[in-house]
């Protein structure tokens, strides 16, 4: 076992993870970005969309079941920062796109809002996603739901190595 990881490798593991493509482009280079409920809160040991899916917000007026997708090894992962040079907060980090949803009706259909977002791969098959792996999970702070026309934005996602 490692008796630490410098800033640079906190960085380059980041960099590997989310911005190297993967198996020549293949499917597996998709994560996907979803929207679940408060109604199981996401922790530490949740593996597989199977653990959360069942909170998933209701898809339809501008929500599409299973999230948006992201792309590995684009743009979609567009800041890798470390802090390597100051040496005081000892970190690296990832950032994800902005990440947006338009309501075209009441946001989710169901009216049960919105509590947090969750970033998975794609382990799972086209026909069954619940076996896609749980990487992250983004409080959005309290329970949010939309009326037409309005914007949910998810700004500066980061994932941080400490």
């Amino acid at each position: 076992m490692a008796s630490g990881i410098t800033n640079k490798g906190k960085a380059w593991i980041l960099e590997t993870a989310f911005r190297k493509q993967m198996n020549a482009g293949s499917t597996s280079d998709t994560m996907y970005i979803a929207l679940i409920k408060d109604d199981n809160v996401p922790n530490a040991d949740d593996t597989t969309w199977n653990d959360l899916n069942g909170t998933e917000i209701a898809a339809g007026n501008g929500y599409t079941a299973g999230g948006i997708s992201l792309t590995r090894g684009t743009t979609d992962f567009d800041v890798v920062i470390s802090d390597a040079d100051a040496d005081t907060n000892n970190y690296g980090y990832i950032q994800l796109k902005n990440i947006e949803w338009t309501a075209t009706g009441t946001f989710p259909s169901s009216s049960d809002g919105a509590s947090y977002a969750i970033l998975m791969d794609n382990a799972g098959s086209s026909a069954d996603a619940t076996g896609n792996k749980i990487i992250a999970w983004f409080d959005l702070g309290g329970v949010r739901t939309l009326t037409s026309g309005q914007k949910l934005s998810l700004q500066d996602l980061e994932i941080r190595l400490t």
